[in-house]
């Protein structure tokens, strides 16, 4: 076992964090072009909690040719976010990766879908949201994790 090195944790994790928002994206691209249509006309999470940083910063929303863009943004920036304290997290607590990552992804599905996102009013209660949203909100996540796991691994133990 390898000294516990914060910063290389934290930017190994950051990597991770940012990798693994990129597959996630990808997996959820793949899913909807296979899965029945079961989107919504509501903005994504990512774009409402944009809003509410826009809001809080300038008074104003974000102006709709930019909700993509900003939505992104906080989907990148709270990828990195996790990737950091994930990665922080292995340096002294390494049972944490069991899994190759799945936990880890499971567990930021259940804290952002089903806890933050609901009480931060940017989605619906977890017992009014179809089943088919668990579900991929719960495998896009584990994506999210096992991304996350395999570029924290192959950096960190590159010495």
């Amino acid at each position: 076992m390898t000294k516990a090195d914060p910063l290389r944790g934290a930017l190994a994790g950051l990597a991770a964090g940012l990798v693994a928002s990129f597959a996630m994206l990808q997996m959820q691209k793949l899913f909807a072009a296979v899965a029945p249509d079961t989107g919504s006309d509501e903005d994504p999470a990512t774009v409402g909690a944009a809003n509410m940083v826009s809001r809080a910063a300038t008074g104003r929303s974000v102006a709709t040719k930019d909700k993509a863009a900003a939505g992104t943004m906080v989907h990148y920036g709270t990828g990195a976010a996790l990737g950091i304290a994930y990665g922080l997290a292995a340096e002294y607590r390494p049972e944490i990766t069991k899994g190759f990552g799945a936990l880890f992804g499971v567990t930021t599905s259940f804290v952002l879908d089903e806890a933050f996102v609901p009480a931060a009013g940017l989605g619906k209660p977890p017992l009014e949201a179809p089943l088919s949203s668990h579900t991929f909100g719960l495998a896009s996540h584990v994506a999210f994790g096992l991304a996350a796991e395999g570029t924290r691994a192959a950096l960190r133990h590159r010495g």
